[in-house]
């Protein structure tokens, strides 16, 4: 008896019908708004090996991988971010190329999530990487894009910015071992502060146990920079700060400032972000549906050392906002305008006249009914406009033609 052959693993599910209408939409819109901004489609392997993600900042831990060996008994795994494989690209086929790149992809990454967490572990992205430039306006650019994507799905959204070196000066000024300090991380990312609370508690009372304390208080509008200020002291928070401020006052400016805040203890799943980060939110929808960031140490691991930044949006999570907005039903199809049967020998001229309606625009559909009455009753049934009966063969017209001759 095979146990599991009518259920999807967990973490995937099927799409149906105007869910699937949704997807395409959404790729279609996003494809054409990255190329409009000059960016060029790469695509990369769903299969790569282990080491491609066994870098020197462990973004992934080997346990959360999909895992699988080649015929050599290569170690493989499907996918799981789009970034670091297009990091190995410019790497090496693009290592000759004139810089900035500007890469943009629509793929699928497979990461393996808790169980009961409720979340995808099949999730299809669509994003943007620009290589090979560390300006402002090269990060300006990719939080423009990412609030034109934003607005593409959805007019109510709102975008969050941080930056990884805020958190990263802090754990450098914490005494702790390495595995206090990933633990702190892990709490932090999950926003479980009651957790973080008992770890502090149990360490000596610093300013940097004390900001940590805080994290969860710095967010906000622009008040945050100055409450942030008045905790961390010494040039370093004051450069990564005044670095900030300037970018939010020009990301406030386009997209408005009720539409942007700050958030000094934002992280990211993956380690690789070096500066500016960045996540994006539509309403009627809790988690991110965008997220991405500033990475200028990723590429030097591959042996190409160029900074990069670029986001990636969650298609999966878009469809599901929209498919509540339009309050979609998954057996919905799109509906044709005609229904065409053709009598016994005439199936190839209801071919014919089916094609050229096509050419037309309209949606055509063949009856598969013995009978007129019952492709009227199937028309009725499905809401078609018209049903177009072909009951005289242009094949036989010719043949009897011919036989009168």
């Amino acid at each position: 008896m095979n146990k599991y052959d009518k259920i999807t693993p967990e973490g995937t599910r099927d799409a149906l019908f105007a869910e699937c209408t949704l997807r395409r939409q959404t790729e279609n819109r996003l494809h054409g708004l990255f190329t409009a901004r000059g960016y060029s489609e790469i695509i990369t392997p769903t299969l790569e090996f282990y080491d491609v993600f066994n870098r020197e900042a462990q973004p992934f831990p080997m346990e959360k991988l999909y895992k699988l060996t080649d015929s050599k008994g290569r170690l493989m795994v499907l996918r799981p971010d789009n970034t670091v494989p297009i990091a190995r690209v410019c790497a090496t086929r693009l290592r000759n190329a004139a810089l900035p790149l500007r890469l943009c992809y629509q793929q699928t990454v497979y990461l393996s999530s808790p169980s009961l967490k409720g979340r995808d572990d099949e999730i299809t992205q669509a994003g943007i990487e620009l290589i090979g430039s560390d300006s402002r306006m090269a990060d300006l650019e990719v939080i423009a894009a990412a609030a034109d994507a934003l607005q593409a799905c959805g007019e109510e959204y709102r975008l969050e910015l941080g930056n990884a070196a805020f958190f990263r000066e802090l754990m450098s000024q914490l005494n702790a071992p390495d595995h206090v300090k990933e633990t702190i991380r892990d709490c932090i990312e999950a926003k479980n502060y009651p957790a973080l609370g008992d770890i502090l508690d149990a360490m000596p009372q610093t300013d940097t146990t004390k900001a940590l304390r805080m994290l969860p208080r710095l967010f906000g509008g622009e008040e945050v920079f100055a409450k942030a200020a008045a905790l961390c002291k010494g040039q370093h928070f004051a450069s990564i700060l005044g670095e900030l401020h300037t970018l939010w006052t020009s990301v406030a400016q386009f997209a408005g400032k009720e539409r942007v805040t700050v958030d000094l203890g934002m992280m990211h799943r993956t380690d690789y972000y070096t500066g500016m980060i960045l996540r994006g939110y539509l309403a009627g929808y809790g988690e991110e549906i965008l997220s991405g960031g500033r990475y200028d140490k990723l590429l030097a691991e591959f042996g190409y050392d160029v900074p990069a930044t670029g986001f990636a949006v969650n298609i999966d999570a878009v469809v599901k906002v929209l498919s509540r907005q339009q309050n979609t039903a998954p057996e919905m199809q799109q509906r044709s305008n005609v229904l065409i049967w053709a009598a016994e020998g005439c199936e190839a001229d209801a071919v014919e006249a089916a094609t050229n309606l096509r050419k037309k625009g309209l949606i055509v559909e063949h009856s598969l009914s013995e009978t007129l009455e019952g492709a009227q009753k199937y028309a009725a049934e499905h809401g078609i406009d018209s049903v177009l009966p072909i009951e005289i063969s242009k094949a036989n017209i010719k043949a009897e033609g011919g036989a009168a001759q």
